[in-house]
């Protein structure tokens, strides 16, 4: 187990006191509901706990992807012969070993993600407890995450036992990551074409370079010729689930990190003008407003998939039942459209402006941020942004993210809903 994160990290300080703070996330209201016998889930085998956590969570079971690099909590159980299971909804994601413990990140609207440990070996005349596992933190609040608590996909060059062979570096994926380079580490099923990923395959080290043969791991559907598949209920890795949570996952970041930020500087604001005797101002200036300009920009770049990298000539295919499961929850336009429509040609969404602009992050953004990354973004869509950073996006694709948003998003402005009604 690694060594819990020292108290200097920025989250650790005023006004966030991440450790220090209580959550309100969905893994504290299920351990209450609970205690007071207002749920309950099956504990009579680790298979069945963890599909009832899913449930709860609102995470569904298509959402599975395997990774065998050993870059988790639970390190000694992670093989190539013995991958670990991640799953994940729009606000809570959930990892399991075999035998091991359930790992669950669910998202508090202030902290962002809490890390917690669940054990499924809990005596049945005992409570189940989300332990919060601040270890967890070592890599999740780390360097890998820029500064604040986070979720994170990375790309290794795994050793046949499932080491990343550090001394050949490791690659934080988000949507703008090459395909070439995406997936070391993990187990990956679907169609891609001609173009190769790190997926499916070990690295050998030699001398000072690594050999792989990454043509071994390409278009794979079946994947019980790595390892023994029979013990997993589900046999996929799906390419699409695991484009998808990287997109997520850094979009969670960018949004978690512009809060925090966002936070702290009003807080810096308001704690410097009282000292200077001066009347405290609920608007940002000077350095707080460029803090929060400069988060507006970052959110707005993950929102609307800046610099997203090509998919392969041909595109992707994947499971069809992930796809079916992740849209059954899209909020809809009047004329049928949604955020999670895929693409999954040259793109994996057909709009870009991600679906996480219903989370619970963004939704609960301190009101200075939100405010100012909802006027900028009516610039973008009403083709009035002068800075020609998202000039990618189409005068019809622009329209259509307005009118899915003017239909969907709870606060969207009154001018996208009149100008809406008046097409």
């Amino acid at each position: 187990m690694a060594a819990p994160v020292h108290g200097g990290e920025p989250f650790e300080e005023a006004p966030i006191f991440y450790s220090e703070t209580a959550p309100r996330d969905a893994a504290q209201r299920l351990e209450l509901m609970l205690q007071a016998g207002k749920a309950e889930v099956d504990r009579s085998d680790p298979w069945a706990l963890l599909r009832d956590v899913l449930k709860a969570f609102k995470v569904p079971e298509e959402s599975q992807v395997m990774v065998f690099s050993k870059t988790s909590h639970q390190n000694s159980r992670i093989s190539p012969e013995t991958p670990r299971l991640v799953y994940f909804g729009d606000n809570a994601y959930v990892g399991y070993c075999p035998g091991g413990l359930i790992e669950v990140s669910t998202i508090d609207p202030q902290l962002g993600p809490i890390f917690y440990v669940l054990d499924p070996d809990t005596p049945k005349n005992k409570p189940l407890h989300f332990q919060r596992e601040q270890s967890c933190l070592s890599c999740h609040g780390g360097t890998f995450a820029q500064g604040v608590p986070g979720v994170l996909v990375r790309s290794v060059f795994p050793s046949p036992e499932g080491h990343p062979l550090m001394s050949q570096g490791s690659t934080l994926v988000d949507t703008t990551t090459p395909f070439e380079d995406r997936w070391g580490g993990w187990y990956v099923t679907g169609r891609h074409g001609e173009s190769l990923h790190r997926g499916n395959v070990i690295a050998m080290e030699v001398g000072d370079h690594v050999e792989v043969d990454f043509e071994a791991g390409a278009n794979v559907e079946d994947l019980s010729n790595f390892f023994n598949t029979r013990p997993y209920p589900r046999k996929t890795s799906d390419i699409v689930a695991l484009m998808v949570l990287e997109h997520q996952t850094s979009t969670q970041n960018a949004l978690t990190r512009a809060a925090h930020n966002a936070r702290r500087a009003m807080h810096m604001q308001t704690t410097l003008q009282r000292e200077l005797g001066e009347e405290v101002q609920e608007e940002p200036t000077g350095t707080a407003r460029r803090i929060i300009d400069h988060g507006a920009e970052d959110v707005l770049d993950a929102l609307l998939f800046k610099d997203e990298a090509e998919l392969p000539e041909g595109g992707i295919e994947g499971d069809e039942g992930f796809q079916i499961a992740f849209t059954e929850s899209a909020p809809h336009s009047s004329e049928g459209r949604s955020l999670k429509d895929f693409q999954l040609l040259n793109r994996l969404f057909k709009y870009r402006c991600s679906y996480m602009i219903y989370s619970l992050t963004f939704r609960h953004l301190p009101r200075q941020l939100k405010e100012t990354v909802m006027q900028r973004l009516d610039l973008v869509l009403a083709g009035q942004d002068e800075t020609g950073r998202y000039d990618y996006l189409s005068e019809s694709e622009r329209g259509h993210i307005r009118t899915i948003l003017a239909d969907t998003l709870h606060g969207a402005p009154d001018a996208w809903k009149k100008a809406v009604a008046r097409r």
